[in-house]
């Protein structure tokens, strides 16, 4: 049929859901709505032509103007049947393109008039070279798909007209409506058959990797099966020899342990339950290892295990003894405590808190104390702990969950009565992840740690036995409620005499036995280590000491196996001399006090978180207008001290002979030397206002006094910290008068009787007596006068 007999022509429409007809098309459709219906009846009163068009969503059962697409293909009715269930069975065929004009008005069925859109016929070389590719695309996506027969390759291969081709190769891809109407509409024959050209590329693509993806699969699946097949196999073999193997051997193997373990039946009740849920599991789940290892921790705690404790007080008195030289009141804590854990036969753990400078010996203590009472000994330290589940451990929902370093401690002991040492309580932080010093709180309270809980065991835990011991080199660094439950030990240092012995002792025989240096090969005096004492270390413990009698011991070894002395192998003698010679010029001059009398400079103590220290406070006199100067790194209870002392000279002026008016025509500057070194503290206020008032009326102070003490506005002198700290540093200085406040004279037997003997302690209750014992009577001339 000719285009002019299309042209304008009235056709019944047929709405196509999820299916597209091109022209030349011979297809069954099943036709089942109303109106289709009645358009198809219409068509079989005509002249059997029908235009079928598709509808852009499949869902849609009453479908408007827009929801049709504008392009279909006019189709003859070939055959018509109708089915029992109602529905109508059509044969058509397809005849041309054609484009909806106009929708007539009709309620019964939709009638279009139509415009027929025909191919142009024309062939060149071009579109035969894109006919030859497309059948050749075409040939490997029947093979990759095979939905497709090879039958429909070589009736498509017949086919000599370019633009029936591109139809009917699209009437066999599985493509969208969407993609199939392009094709549909695209009129022009070259642009259709590249348009198919593009399709049937990207359909061998993913067909392709379909096929990639379906034997990766299959291999896998093989695989799998292998395995499945051999661990039967294994399975199998493992039964015939009797052996355990795999999840049924594990589980057995846990059961056994349990059973050997005597836990209580709390704790039996949650193992049996774990034991029941792995056995369940499948071999390959990764939750099983997590269960195993819970599993395995239960089973490990010591839950009912303790060791005996050796109560023989005398024997335990020796041990100490025998570890450590001085620390009286610590030794005496603990066979205060075996003493009444022998009468009453169960106590609850002390929590005992060794609070001194590093070195003074409380790590060692601890273990000390394990030793005596014949108990395990566990250490853990708390230096930049800042994470709570260090201390409570992880819940298992974690990956990589494990109990708190405290469980932890208790697996290691494996006993229920430890010694627990909490080295560097005072070093722990605080951040966003918790608190751990508030979760010490229920392992150090007796109340609370016989039901201690970790979130990793999640069962509740007695620490009620453990001895506790911890370590802190500063005590406000504590947090309150911690400190509470603790009982504090001070170990403030040692004297020269201690350090003495315990270099002898201990130390030397030490560093001897660790450089290979055999008995009488090295011989070195009281003396000599006296000397070592005084000018190469100044500390409180004698961690340092150490270190200088390891460099002896380095030097002398090296004397031992040179030439000179292979032959003779005679002794070695450490002597002043030898001992400058390896350790070169002294490091600190022995004896600090001020070699005369000062006007202005006055020797104070002071308490340091490394043991005792002496400072001298300076104050110089200046023309100017009244302003206080206060330099070397004070801080600010430092500087209200200052402040306090410079107040109280100025109401007590008259009586010490100064004019009254001097801070309006003097500029006052105190300085503590060591400025980089931070000093706070109220401490240094008597000996701030005793120099203050030494420059002003010119009047020495003594080089052989030191002093401590709080001033008030009135002159009253305020008791103090750390006096034992503060006499040995004054001791060390050389020192021979110490003025203290009166109220700290109870303090005074906390003091070795070495330093009190050749020390003199004089208590005073006001800044009158201070400068009474402080300054001399002879002035260089007539007080500071105002300029």
């Amino acid at each position: 049929m000719g285009p002019a007999k299309w042209k304008g022509r009235r056709l019944p429409l047929l709405p196509l859901r999820g299916l597209l007809v091109y022209p030349s098309m011979v297809l069954h459709l099943d036709v089942g709505r109303e109106k289709s219906v009645r358009a198809l009846d219409r068509a079989m009163l005509d002249d059997h032509m029908i235009l079928l068009c598709s509808q852009s969503e499949v869902n849609i059962e009453e479908p408007s103007q827009e929801d049709i697409y504008r392009v279909g293909t006019v189709a003859r009715v070939r055959q018509m049947l109708k089915l029992p269930n109602g529905t109508i069975r059509v044969l058509v065929e397809g005849v041309t393109r054609a484009e909806i004009v106009d929708y007539l008005p009709n309620d019964d069925y939709y009638e279009v008039s139509i415009r027929e859109l025909p191919e142009s016929e024309s062939t060149d070389s071009e579109i035969d070279a894109l006919m030859r590719t497309v059948l050749n695309q075409f040939e490997h996506y029947i093979n990759l798909s095979k939905k497709v027969t090879p039958e429909t390759l070589a009736a498509v291969s017949d086919i000599d007209e370019p633009g029936r081709l591109a139809d009917v190769i699209s009437s066999h891809l599985s493509l969208k409506i969407k993609d199939k109407q392009d094709i549909l509409e695209t009129v022009d024959v070259r642009e259709r058959l590249e348009r198919l050209l593009d399709i049937l590329n990207n359909e061998r693509e993913v067909l392709e990797l379909e096929r990639k993806i379906s034997q990766r699969v299959k291999k896998q699946m093989e695989k799998t099966q292998k395995e499945y097949y051999l661990r039967e196999q294994m399975k199998a073999i493992q039964k015939e020899l009797g052996e355990k193997e795999g999840r049924a051997g594990e589980v057995e193997e846990l059961r056994t342990q349990m059973a050997e373990s005597g836990i209580p039946d709390k704790v039996r009740e949650k193992v049996e339950k774990e034991i029941d849920r792995l056995e369940k599991m499948p071999s390959t789940s990764a939750e099983g290892g997590v269960i195993r290892n819970y599993i395995d921790w239960l089973l490990s705690l010591p839950w009912n295990k303790q060791t005996d404790d050796d109560l023989n007080v005398s024997k335990a008195e020796s041990i100490l003894n025998e570890d450590h030289y001085g620390l009286e009141k610590p030794k005496e804590r603990v066979l205060e405590y075996l003493a009444v854990q022998q009468l009453v036969k169960k106590l609850k753990g002390p929590i005992l808190c060794l609070v001194g400078p590093p070195g003074v010996g409380k790590t060692s203590m601890a273990r000390s104390i394990a030793k005596s009472m014949g108990r395990e000994f566990v250490r853990i330290s708390l230096g930049g702990v800042r994470d709570e589940a260090e201390i409570r451990g992880h819940r298992r929902t974690y990956v990589g969950a494990m109990p708190g370093r405290i469980i932890q401690g208790m697996k290691t002991a494996g006993s229920l009565n430890p010694v627990f040492l909490l080295d560097e309580i005072d070093k722990m932080a605080m951040d966003f992840r918790g608190d751990p010093a508030s979760a010490l709180l229920e392992v150090l309270d007796p109340e609370q740690n016989n039901t201690f809980s970790d979130h990793f065991i999640e069962v509740p835990f007695d620490l009620s036995n453990v001895m506790f011991i911890t370590t802190a080199n500063a005590i406000h660094n504590i947090p309150r409620p911690l400190l509470d439950r603790m009982e504090v030990l001070y170990i403030p240092g040692y004297t020269e005499l201690e350090k003495l012995q315990i270099a002898t002792r201990y130390l030397l025989p030490k560093q001897k036995r660790e450089h290979g240096i055999q008995e009488g090969r090295m011989l070195i005096s009281e003396n000599s280590l006296l000397q070592v004492v005084r000018e190469y270390t100044r500390e409180s413990g004698v961690r340092n000491l150490e270190q200088q009698i390891a460099a002896i011991c380095r030097k002398a070894a090296r004397a031992i196996v040179s030439e000179e002395n292979a032959e003779t192998a005679e002794p070695i003698e450490v002597d002043a001399s030898k001992v400058k010679e390896w350790l070169g010029p002294p490091k600190f001059r022995y004896g600090m006090a001020e070699v005369e009398d000062q006007i202005g400079a006055v020797t104070g103590l002071a308490w340091t978180e490394v043991g005792g220290d002496t400072l001298v406070i300076e104050v110089t006199v200046l023309p100017g207008s009244g302003k206080l100067t206060l330099t070397g790194k004070l801080g600010d209870v430092m500087k209200e001290s200052a402040q306090a002392a410079f107040s109280y000279t100025r109401s007590r002026a008259n009586e010490l002979g100064i004019d009254p008016q001097f801070h309006e025509k003097n500029d006052i500057h105190i300085h503590i030397p060591e400025g980089a070194i931070p000093k706070d503290g109220p401490s240094a206020g008597i000996t701030m206002a005793t120099a203050l008032i030494s420059a002003l009326t010119n009047r020495y102070v003594s080089k052989e006094v030191a002093m401590t003490g709080e001033i008030t506005l009135r002159g009253r002198v305020l008791p103090i910290g750390g006096l034992k700290e503060k006499s040995l540093a004054a001791h060390r200085a050389g020192i021979k008068k110490v003025l203290l406040p009166k109220d700290n004279e109870r303090d005074l037997r906390d003091i070795p009787d070495s330093i009190r003997n050749e020390m003199e302690f004089v208590p005073v209750s006001s800044m009158d007596e201070v400068l009474q014992h402080a300054l001399t009577q002879a002035q260089v001339h007539s007080p500071v006068e105002t300029h």
